[in-house]
């Protein structure tokens, strides 16, 4: 229960204020609609009125929420502010997307929920316009407003419109018709298969959000619900002259009614955060026009292309990343990397995995495919935005550490390990860090030629320092051939493994991670363990459940997910 609260307490909390503060705003806003001055309006619409403008504050307050977690700077900007006083408070920011995809999905449920009861509001409005029944009170209430300077209730002025008509003519049925297929073009193309595989689809039709707040502010300017005035109301008690309407006008006691609609509110919930994020859009064009020099490429095996960067006034912590922009492959494409390089080097670095159009465009145009060398001027220029902070910048702050990469996963774990390198190098004694356990999952053997110079560079340092103990790694093999089988027999015995050529051999399969767990929590009993992983969404569960379920000796392990 001491996992679950440290690991996903604060968590749990936000979601339950957030989803609280829906709650509230949706049966505050459905019994506003029900009060004296919009008696009339549910005459002609029954609660239908209510089921509509509940989800319309909702959605308000949802849209005011979607753009703050990819305000990148703004984040970053408060990480930094807040982990001096609280760890736990700071890795909630870590999962800014994840709260990001809760509100889009709560902005779709009461977009889906607005559109239905407005469906029956409009088919209403229209049959209390073709009411044949003149007598009828409805059919009275659709009368009002056909005289010159007259106040309206029912927006369908004619019996020979339609509600399609409507949709397409009236400020609020056009904007409307247009946040709802630019919301349905976002989450659909927001999808893992699409976002995975084409990414250019997700990044362009994301940028339909621009057309959705535009259309989301003029919404309300048609004013579609309308009620009675606050002024009228007293006047014109409608509990008691709606049974008197034929007298209406006739009467002291029943005044005509008035009516008028609500006034927009929607730019007053969104204009800050447009605000916020129209300020982060600046920082990053004028982060993007800094001058970036690449000062090295290197080609790795696996179709890895390394890239040694400077740029003026650049610095960094371990774990962060940045996003890149290549201007002549797209002006508009920026795309996220962790940095490689630590903080003590005097460049940065990033380590990409040629795996979609924009990185072999890259890796193109950085001399990938050609057999010779390229010269400096030949080189591509870069844009960079950035560094950003993520839960890998915490990683010196726990006294034992549990990293854990899978695949080109592993280049967070890069950083932090080279500059574990540089400490000892520079004997800084200032390491709160005693014990770190590096675990690499690998689907293929030439994955790991790019990251051995390193262990190996590490563990030879390790071991002239005496400090073998500080550092212990674990690589394992997750797919191989049946002839790097073969070869794998006839080197075991060798004093170095001969895959990474490092002392430790590497290991087939994969982790057994309750007996890993298990083994960490008796050798460190008490300790809070901070546990990092880049990798797979089912090996973020898998970590996940036994951070929360572990207890062995007391330890605590903390569970921290690189999240883009």
């Amino acid at each position: 229960m001491g996992n679950f609260a440290a690991n996903e307490g604060l968590s749990i909390f936000v979601i339950l204020v957030w989803l609280g503060i829906n709650a509230f705003l949706f049966v505050h806003y459905y019994n506003a609609f029900l009060t004296d001055r919009f008696y009339y309006t549910r005459v002609i619409l029954g609660h239908a009125l209510s089921w509509a403008r509940a989800p319309a504050a909702c959605l308000n307050f949802n849209c005011m929420l979607i753009l703050l977690p990819v305000c990148r700077n703004l984040l970053s900007f408060l990480r930094g502010s807040i982990q001096c006083c609280s760890r736990t408070a700071a890795r909630q920011l870590d999962r800014n997307i994840t709260f990001h995809k809760l509100v889009a999905y709560m902005i779709a449920f009461h977009t889906a929920v607005h559109i239905i009861a407005h469906l029956f509001n409009f088919e209403r409005f229209m049959d209390a316009q073709l009411e044949a029944n003149t007598s009828s009170l409805t059919h009275v209430l659709s009368m009002i407003g056909n005289r010159e300077n007259e106040s309206f209730l029912n927006p369908i002025r004619s019996n020979e419109t339609s509600q399609t008509i409507v949709m397409f003519t009236t400020v609020a049925g056009l904007t409307g018709v247009v946040i709802t297929l630019a919301l349905i073009l976002i989450i659909t193309s927001s999808m893992e298969v699409i976002r995975r595989s084409y990414f250019e689809v997700f990044w362009f039709t994301h940028h339909l959000f621009i057309v959705f707040f535009i259309g989301l502010v003029l919404h309300g300017i048609g004013r579609i619900v309308r009620g009675q005035t606050s002024d009228n109301v007293k006047l014109h008690k409608p509990l008691t002259c709606h049974s008197r309407f034929e007298e209406w006008g006739r009467i002291t006691e029943c005044p005509e009614p008035e009516f008028a609609g609500n006034p927009p509110m929607t730019w007053k919930w969104v204009v800050g955060p447009m605000f916020l994020y129209l300020c982060e859009r600046i920082v990053r064009f004028y982060r993007s026009q800094q001058k970036v020099v690449i000062t090295k490429v290197v080609m790795h095996p696996s179709k890895t292309l390394e890239l040694q960067m400077k740029k003026k006034g650049f610095k960094m912590e371990v774990g962060q990343y940045i996003f890149m922009q290549c201007p002549s492959i797209s002006q508009l494409e920026w795309h996220p990397f962790t940095l490689t390089s630590a903080p003590e080097e005097g460049h940065f670095s990033v380590h990409i995995r040629i795996v979609g159009d924009w990185t072999q465009a890259l890796y193109s145009a950085c001399g990938g495919d050609k057999t010779e060398g390229q010269e400096a001027w030949e080189l591509p220029r870069m844009a960079v935005d950035g560094p950003f902070g993520t839960a890998s910048e915490d990683v010196f702050r726990y006294e034992v550490v549990m990293l854990v990469g899978a695949g080109i996963g592993v280049t967070p774990f890069a950083s932090i390990l080279k500059s574990v390198w540089y400490k000892h190098v520079q004997q800084n004694t200032n390491v709160f860090t005693k014990k770190i356990y590096f675990y690499w999952l690998c689907p293929e053997t030439e994955a790991f030629e790019w990251f051995a110079d390193l262990l190996q560079s590490l563990e030879r340092q390790m071991t002239e320092k005496n400090m073998s103990d500080f550092l212990s790694y674990n690589i394992y093999l997750t797919r191989w051939k049946d002839t790097e089988a073969a070869h794998f027999r006839v080197h075991h015995e060798a004093e170095n493994d001969p895959i990474t050529g490092l002392k430790q051999k590497t290991l087939y399969g994969k982790p057994n991670w309750d007996s890993e767990f298990n083994t960490i929590a008796t050798s460190h009993p008490g300790c809070k363990v901070g546990v990092f992983l880049c990798g797979p969404p089912l090996l973020a569960k898998a970590l996940e459940k036994q951070c929360l379920t572990q207890s062995q000796a007391g330890a605590e392990f903390i569970f921290n997910k690189e999240n883009f």
